[in-house]
Formats: structure tokens, C-alpha cells, sequence
């Protein structure tokens, strides 16, 4: 295993690579260190080649040994053209990243993946985790693929179509009384009394490893090329800082060899914390979520700061997304290209037309979209396009009534 050891982000303080995800000097984030020497020597487009057809071909670069039987393996989802939209959105080239196609049809499979696999090296026996919605079923699932106990803690308010997505893996499931934040700041404090693994407490210094392999997968896809950017929704801020990072290092070992992807995000305006702080140019400030988006409801994001840093260092950006449109946005995906994606995505596609608004982006750009999760956990926004027309069991009715109208 190439990783070597955790470094905080801010203070580069080392620590060794056990269950901690923040810095004892300064609390700031732990990332994974690792031999960048022996990578250039022995990783490259061939030997990822040869690797199965999940995350797990990009073994070398994540922070856990890759496991004997990779069962529910998650990664590798589909990169799929969307000219139809492309064209009403009036850019050259739109791709979709399907992570829809994962286990529990969320990107959150890649991430519990890798955080379950360091639970296992260090001997916990049960996964835990704050979560939105998405979260929840992955934690539960990969623990019942494993054969770990699960213990999920959510808003009570939470959809009821990612509740049952989640119980149904047999988790124990805790309704917390408040927003995703509360259920956050639970579940640091029990990470210091319960020998549990808490995947995005304890274990998020490689839990957020599992987002980079987003950014390997779609160089892989496109013949080893970055696209011109990248839309992507901002939650508490990791997957998008963690795309950017996982270019980066594409780079850095020769595996692509354009510039990194111009990343622009996306939050709802009823949570728009990391919107907000890169539009006045001042640090993240917490606020109190109240969006139809849930998934992205995170009103104090852990990497807001990095995700602004992110978008700056890649020449992108990050833009509030009206309420209202984040359905409307949801239905235009479907018409145009038969994806269903869930309220994430509406913000997404917000996000990118946003863009283009803004001429950031135009006729000769390539783009890629993703999507994070299905529509069908969050059909609630979409509810405007159900209009049947009830008729009656007789077709020479039909024709004259319907047809010939």
C-alpha cells in the first residue's frame, strides 16, 4: 500500500494512518500521504488497464489494500454523451457520470467502499454515520455485504423514499431531532466513546479518498484527457476539492498530460454557505438549511473552505441555484437525455447553466455532468410533470375523442 501516513491539510502535521480524522495540533482535515516516488515507477495507463472494473483498479492510489473479494464493488459507472442537451444548453460536448449505476445508486458506494475496507484493517466491527439520505443506504449496505453491523443517524424530517432505501439493509437507523448538522456533530462526539467506525468522522481521512476516483474514471473514460470542466454539487465540500485533487495527481504521475478541469459547483439557495463565501470572497460562515435539496442540506460544510480554494485554483466556480429551479432542472435532464436524477443533480445542471449564462462556458467547450444520485429517492420537486389524461377502455373512443381532436 503506497499511502505511508495522514498530514493535516492546514499545519502538515504528521500522524499515523489509524482511525483520525482531524489534526491533534490544529483540528484541521488528515489526508492520506503517499509514496509518489514508487507511483510514477509503477502505476500507468496499462497496469489500470488490467485492473477490474470498479474503483479497485485504482487500488494503487487509495490509502487501503484492495480486498481478496471485492463484493458490491462500486466505480466504473457510465460516461454517457448527452448531445441533445449539450444543444439546448448551447455547448459543444455534455457527458453524464452515471453514478446512479452504483450499488445503492449514489456516488456515496465509492466513498464507503474505501472507508469500510480501513474499518476492516483496523478490526471495527460495526460502521456508523451522519448522513443525508444517500449516505445511509451505502453504509448499510456495504455492512450487510460485509457482514459488519450498521448504525445510521439522520434528520427525522428525512425523505421517506431514503429511509426506506437505507432500512431495508437492516441498519439501526436513529432519527435525530434537527438538521444534518446536529446529526454531525452527534456523531463526532460519540466517535470519542463507541469503538465504531464512524465512516465520515473517524474514518473520513479515507473515506474522502474514494471521491478522486470520480476524476481517474473520467480520464480513463475519455482516452486519458481531461474534459474543458466538470459540474459538480457542493455538500459539505469534499467531493468537489476531492475531484480537483485526484487531476492533480493524474498529472503529477504522467497519466494525462492537459491542464486540470475547470470545476464549477453548485449549492441550492437555501443552503448556500460555499456559494456565498466564494461570491464575497470571505471565509465559509454556517447557516441554517432549508432547501428542497436535502442531500446537499449541510449548513456548516466540513471542506467549504477547500472547495472555494478548489474552484479558484482551477479557474471555475460556485453558484446558488434558485429553489425552483432545482426541479425544473431535474425534469429538463429527463426530457432531454431519459437520466432521472435526484435533487443533487437539478442543482448541478443549475450550477452549469449558471456557467453558460455567464459565458464561462460555450460552443466549443466539453463538459462533463454529475450525476450523484437517482431521482427516484427524491421525486417530490418532479411532481409538476404527473398530468395524466384518463380515458376510457374503448379505442373507437380514443381515436375520435383523443386522436381526432
Amino acid at each position: 500500500m503506497p499511502a505511508v501516513s495522514l498530514s493535516c491539510r492546514v499545519c502538515a502535521t504528521d500522524h499515523p494512518l489509524e482511525a483520525n480524522g482531524s489534526c491533534s495540533r490544529c483540528f484541521g482535515p488528515l489526508d492520506p500521504v503517499y509514496d509518489w516516488d514508487h507511483l510514477r515507477a509503477t502505476v500507468s495507463r496499462e497496469s489500470i488497464a488490467a485492473g477490474p472494473a470498479s474503483l479497485w483498479r485504482y487500488a494503487a492510489l487509495l490509502p487501503v489494500e484492495a480486498p481478496e473479494v471485492a463484493r458490491l464493488a462500486p466505480g466504473f459507472t457510465p460516461l454517457v454523451p448527452a448531445p441533445r442537451l449539450a444543444t439546448a444548453l448551447g455547448i459543444g460536448e455534455l457527458w453524464l457520470k452515471l453514478d446512479t449505476a452504483n450499488p445503492t445508486h449514489s456516488f456515496k458506494d465509492r466513498v464507503v467502499a474505501v472507508a469500510a475496507r480501513k474499518a476492516q484493517e483496523l478490526g471495527f466491527e460495526t460502521l456508523s454515520c451522519s448522513s443525508t439520505g444517500n449516505l445511509a443506504g451505502a453504509v448499510a449496505a456495504r455492512a450487510a455485504a460485509e457482514g459488519l453491523d450498521a448504525v445510521v443517524f439522520v434528520p427525522s424530517d428525512l425523505e421517506p423514499e431514503k429511509l426506506a432505501g437505507a432500512a431495508v439493509y437492516g441498519p439501526k437507523i436513529y432519527t435525530v431531532n434537527g438538521t444534518y448538522d446536529h446529526c454531525s456533530r452527534l456523531t463526532v462526539e460519540l466517535s470519542f466513546e463507541l469503538p465504531w467506525g464512524f465512516v465520515n468522522v473517524n474514518l473520513r481521512s479515507y473515506y474522502a479518498e474514494g471521491s478522486k476516483t470520480i476524476a481517474y474514471e473520467i480520464a480513463e473514460q475519455l482516452g486519458w484527457e481531461a474534459p474543458d470542466a466538470i459540474a459538480i454539487p457542493i455538500a459539505s465540500g469534499a467531493l468537489f476539492h476531492k475531484v480537483g485533487q485526484g487531476f492533480s495527481e493524474l498529472r503529477s504521475i504522467g497519466l494525462i498530460d492537459q491542464p486540470a478541469p475547470r470545476l464549477f459547483g453548485g449549492q441550492a439557495e437555501g443552503c448556500q454557505p460555499v456559494a456565498t463565501a466564494f461570491r464575497d470572497e470571505v471565509s465559509v460562515q454556517p447557516v441554517r438549511p432549508n432547501t428542497v435539496a436535502r442531500s446537499l442540506a449541510i449548513g456548516n460544510p466540513a471542506d467549504g473552505d477547500f472547495a472555494v480554494a478548489t474552484a479558484r485554483e482551477t479557474g471555475g466556480a460556485i453558484y446558488a441555484v434558485a429553489e425552483e429551479a432545482v426541479g425544473e432542472n431535474m425534469a429538463l435532464l429527463a426530457q432531454t437525455t431519459g437520466v432521472f436524477g435526484e435533487t443533487a443533480t437539478g442543482v448541478t445542471l443549475g450550477a452549469l447553466r449558471a456557467a453558460i449564462a455567464a459565458r464561462e462556458l460555450g460552443p466549443r467547450s466539453r463538459v462533463v455532468l454529475l450525476v450523484t444520485g437517482d431521482g427516484l429517492k427524491t421525486p417530490q420537486p418532479v411532481a409538476h410533470t404527473y398530468n395524466p389524461v384518463p380515458i376510457e377502455a374503448d379505442a373507437d373512443a380514443f381515436i375520435d375523442q383523443v386522436i381526432a381532436a
